[in-house]
């Protein structure tokens, strides 16, 4: 039994039947998703117009390619030469700097800058924070003392303003989260890595990075990837081939609780109907799965609903491409937390994705929504769509009316891997070896991003077959 449909509940699936047939194991397999639809945050809009195809995302845009278990499942299910890369022409992502766009510095590996002459050159940062920037080859390596948030971390090796212009915007952008309460541990372990081992950010990105160019070809693909029609491509196939395969799906289903039944499990559904099942896989947000959990496990359920998680929203605007004061020549931009902007960032699709929308129109996308900031922001789709273009007027100078405008609300969607992350992991680890049978999938644990989705619903398969046996008739 698996509750959630999104990507991670339906890769659950997946190689669950994968796994069973490989060892001739017969298994049945339901998996029950509360909404009417499949796929939790990925959702894709095709719009005809004009000719053409508006490819609107709700929910993320693409996966990032280097982790491999979102390439490997899309050549799984046929999908891998619709692997669309981002647009290679493009060059620049833009931060907003004093209410202008500025390009980011390049040479920025595993988010650290490495080239000096980009760093001098660029606005971004005073003379003063690129000298404190520079003190990174000086300073030792901190003492080992327990978790340490991400702000403090590159405050102490690079200085607080190459944080708060560099490193902060394109954080949020990930996590759209504090970077002054998330664990480094839970989010950039690399970063403590490369100081323990290198003595510095820099020198160990760049030697980190000549190692890597060492590896890869000239015909290397994007580092983010999506099928032609949207990630919605994903979902569907998934869908498709666990219909093949004769797994009991079921929509518009919720799950109140669970309790035990000898050595097996009841799933209690809102509708009266209790499903015995020998092992589940519990896919939702943690706070969700927490509630589930209570019946069964109090001390478990605390501890998933200790993880804290931010709403967001997507505002999507398409625009004909003459209305635009200014060419989109990027991928988009990002806003520091310390501009005082209730947007984030944006992005400009039709140029990132040229193939998602018709010739001669634009497609930008509006992100809002940061924790500790949601109290400022108007939750309703009238006031979002104002809110996104006043964003888009204030820096694009964009005045038309938008042809096209959907947006997407994610309430409580973006998991915090805040300070004592890594030790709630722990904990969490230690109570399900209590159940046996019982296991946790999706993006409130180990990665927040489509494949590490993907890689938690099989490594949850793989954890149910390896402990139980299911019964046969």
């Amino acid at each position: 039994m698996i509750i959630g449909g999104g990507v991670a509940g339906l890769s659950a699936a997946y190689y669950a039947i994968k796994k069973a047939q490989e060892r001739s194991l017969p298994i049945r397999v339901s998996l029950l998703e509360k909404e009417a639809r499949w796929g939790g945050k990925i959702v894709t809009e095709r719009i005809a117009f004009d000719g053409g195809h508006f490819i609107i995302e709700g929910g993320p845009d693409a996966f990032l390619a280097t982790k491999p278990w979102g390439v490997a499942l899309c050549k799984e299910l046929g999908l891998g030469e619709r692997l669309q890369g981002v647009n290679p022409r493009l060059k620049n992502t833009y931060v907003l700097h004093r209410n202008r766009l500025a390009p980011l510095p390049d040479g920025l590996a595993l988010m650290i800058p490495t080239n000096a002459q980009a760093i001098l050159k660029s606005p971004l940062i005073s003379w003063i924070g690129k000298a404190r920037m520079g003190f990174d080859f000086l300073l030792p390596p901190a003492p080992a003392n327990g978790d340490e948030s991400l702000g403090s971390f590159i405050s102490r090796r690079l200085g607080r303003e190459a944080y708060e212009n560099l490193i902060e915007p394109l954080m949020s952008g990930i996590y759209a989260g504090d970077g002054d309460a998330l664990s480094l541990a839970a989010t950039f372990p690399y970063l403590r890595d490369l100081e323990l081992k290198y003595g510095s950010l820099a020198r160990g990105a760049l030697i980190m990075r000549k190692q890597s160019n060492g590896k890869s070809s000239p015909s290397a693909r994007s580092a983010f990837l999506t099928p032609t029609t949207g990630l919605a491509e994903i979902i569907e196939a998934l869908v498709s081939r666990l219909q093949a395969d004769h797994v009991d799906l079921r929509l518009g289903t919720s799950a109140t609780g669970l309790s035990q039944s000898g050595r097996g499990y009841l799933v209690h559904l809102e509708s009266g109907e209790v499903l015995p099942a020998d092992g589940v896989i519990l896919a939702a947000p943690a706070y969700a799965s927490g509630h589930l959990m209570a019946p069964l496990d109090a001390e478990l359920a605390a501890v998933l609903r200790e993880i804290p998680y931010a709403s967001t929203a997507t505002i999507s605007l398409a625009y004909r491409a003459s209305d635009l004061p200014r060419q989109l020549d990027g991928f988009g931009y990002v806003i520091p937390r310390r501009a005082g902007r209730r947007a984030l960032a944006c992005t400009w699709t039709s140029t990132k994705f040229p193939h998602r929308a018709p010739d001669a129109y634009a497609l930008l996308r509006v992100f809002i929504g940061r924790a500790g900031q949601e109290e400022a922001i108007p939750w309703n789709e009238e006031a979002l769509v104002r809110l996104a273009r006043e964003e888009l007027q204030q820096t694009l100078e964009i005045t038309a009316d938008p042809l096209i405008s959907r947006v997407f609300v994610w309430e409580n969607s973006m998991p915090q891997y805040n300070l004592g992350h890594p030790t709630r992991l722990a904990r969490l680890s230690e109570l399900l070896q209590q159940h046996p049978g019982l296991a946790l999938a999706g993006n409130g644990y180990r990665g927040i991003g489509i494949p590490d989705c993907i890689h938690s619903g099989e490594l949850a398969a793989e954890t149910l077959m390896a402990l139980w046996s299911p019964r046969t008739e």
